[in-house]
């Protein structure tokens, strides 16, 4: 490699981009994108592995762990990122017994990533999104969102005083376009979708010079969600899980597993790759649907999972590789079984996980009915959101009860007892 700390890489055409400035997409793969195609261009980040193998001969991956794996992310300095605490969460353990109709007994471990600062996993995008623009003096950053991205991208840049400016389209959940305004981001609301949003965030950002966070266009936010991957190979004690349940819907998150445990492939640290399942809705199912297609062909999403219901997969082509070359399991589910899987989780777990979230425990669930998980399995699933993000579903499922009168009448009939 050369003196850059990395390079971007398209996974296209391969070309590679060794000026660690902004890049977003291949200037020459992404000429002909459309609107109604995922977009090609798609650039990876690569780290000179070898030198980072050198200067950490033994216990590696304790010396990446003590930096906070400053040498696998594109940033010059720890100090740059958000004050607040992003990442670090838990990853709670529960017997396959006491959460399934099973007999057979390994480990169900659930990394909550509700428990960031916005409470949801993207925040691990928006922190090293809102690092970079930090790094090289930009004040401004844009994305477009159906809501999650939006209030992370909203809440890390008010933690370290840049200005937001969020596209969301008109259906997204209220809790969410009030979580973005509440930290004081400027919110645009388009008439349209996910997608239309997506499109105008670009073209103001390109037209004013703002920073653009956009899911999968700007490549930093693979590079952000890959670290929940270092952290869950951190809490099973450098060991890779047998399988792991994540709900997909532009194909980032699942692009940023894959990128965390390869990472640690190329370096040494693993030696084979953890089988991941993604997890999709029967009503948004676009990366599934056309795994195993030359050409892409565009299901209308119409998902509740407001978070996983996408129309054009923004990271397709990079998702699509990764579950090809690793083998990863494809699972779809329908709205019913996430709504069903959301109450489930939260009796059987304590946790609340909003339906975009619940999608990998309807996954999980579902896997469970059809094959047979090994006893001393370890079975990871990704709980993306919190469920008091999107409540307006699961409110239909509850009437409450009617009030009553706040007098308490007793009488006390036991003669023994007074």
């Amino acid at each position: 490699m050369t003196k850059y700390k990395y390079y971007y890489s398209c996974i296209s055409c391969g070309k590679k981009y060794y000026d660690n400035g902004i890049q977003y997409l291949c200037d020459e793969c992404s000429t002909n994108n459309t609107t109604d195609k995922p977009p090609k261009g798609i650039l990876k980040l690569n780290y000179d592995y070898e030198n980072i193998r050198k200067v950490h001969k033994n216990n590696l991956f304790e010396h990446l762990r003590d930096e906070r794996y400053l040498s696998l992310l594109p940033i010059k300095s720890l100090d740059s990122l958000s004050p607040l605490r992003v990442g670090h969460t838990p990853m709670y353990t529960f017997k396959s017994e006491s959460v399934l109709n099973t007999t057979n007994s390994y480990k169900v471990l659930i990394k909550d990533d509700s428990l960031n600062p916005t409470y949801s996993l993207k925040d691990r995008a928006s922190d090293l999104v809102s690092a970079f623009a930090k790094e090289k003096g930009i004040a401004t950053i844009v994305a477009a969102s159906t809501g999650n991205a939006g209030s992370s991208i909203a809440g890390i840049s008010a933690s370290q005083k840049q200005k937001a400016i969020v596209f969301v389209p008109a259906g997204a959940p209220i809790a969410k376009l009030l979580q973005i305004m509440h930290y004081g981001a400027q919110i645009v609301t388009v008439d349209g979708t996910y997608d239309d949003a997506f499109d105008l965030s670009i073209e103001v950002s390109k037209k004013y010079g703002y920073y653009n966070r956009n899911t999968a266009y700007n490549p930093l936010t693979v590079e952000g969600k890959k670290t929940v991957a270092f952290e869950i190979f951190e809490g099973l004690n450098k060991k890779v899980p047998t399988l792991i349940f994540v709900s997909a819907g532009d194909g980032v998150i699942i692009s940023g597993l894959f990128k965390g445990f390869e990472d640690l492939l190329k370096l040494g640290i693993i030696k084979k790759m953890p089988r991941i399942v993604a997890v999709q809705s029967t009503k948004s199912k676009n990366i599934i649907a056309n795994l195993n297609h030359k050409s892409f062909k565009k299901f209308p999403a119409t998902t509740i999972a407001d978070s996983i219901s996408v129309d054009i997969p923004r990271n397709y082509y990079m998702a699509r590789q990764y579950m090809l070359k690793y083998a990863s399991i494809p699972l779809l589910v329908t709205d019913e079984e996430i709504i069903e899987a959301s109450q489930d989780l939260s009796i059987k777990t304590g946790i609340f996980a909003e339906p975009a979230a619940s999608a990998s425990w309807a996954g999980f669930i579902k896997y469970n009915k059809e094959n047979v998980i090994a006893d001393n399995s370890k079975v990871v699933i990704l709980s993306t959101g919190s469920g008091l993000k999107d409540i307006k579903n699961i409110q239909k499922m509850y009437d409450l009860p009617a009030p009553i009168k706040s007098i308490l009448e007793f009488r006390n009939t036991d003669s023994n007892n007074k």
